[in-house]
């Protein structure tokens, strides 16, 4: 009912810039929170950038000053600006969001909030 499209990503030198772009789509009654995590090669999944369920950004501290994110509340977008990109930054990017749908039966508005990820797109920053 819920889908999260990614777009951008790619390939970059060391010190290039690149920007990721993520949509949600479907049976949507809230965004609650919306944002980015990534997953390097053998690693763990790990925060990125969101915005939180108050609307204030929340970075890790290793993207603080590269890395923007930015919102389109009504289109239900994030987008990710990255910049001065080194080679660690390679990783599969994913959006994530915590969503509210609504559906309705029997006359009754049922309510449940999940977390949605998306498919993931590749970064990789090499010379």
């Amino acid at each position: 009912q819920v889908q999260l499209v990614e777009s951008g990503g790619g390939w970059v030198q060391p010190g290039g810039s690149l920007g990721l772009s993520c949509t949600a789509s479907g049976n949507i009654f809230n965004v609650i929170a919306m944002g980015w995590y990534r997953q390097p090669p053998g690693k763990q999944r790990e925060l990125v950038a969101t915005f939180t369920s108050i609307g204030e950004t929340n970075y890790a501290d290793s993207m603080k000053g590269r890395f923007t994110i930015s919102r389109d509340s009504a289109k239900k977008t994030v987008h990710l600006q990255m910049t001065s990109l080194k080679p660690e930054d390679t990783a599969v990017y994913y959006c994530y969001a915590d969503i509210t749908i609504r559906t309705y039966s029997g006359g009754i508005y049922s309510y449940a909030s999940n977390d949605y990820w998306g498919q993931g797109t590749q970064v990789t920053v090499s010379s």
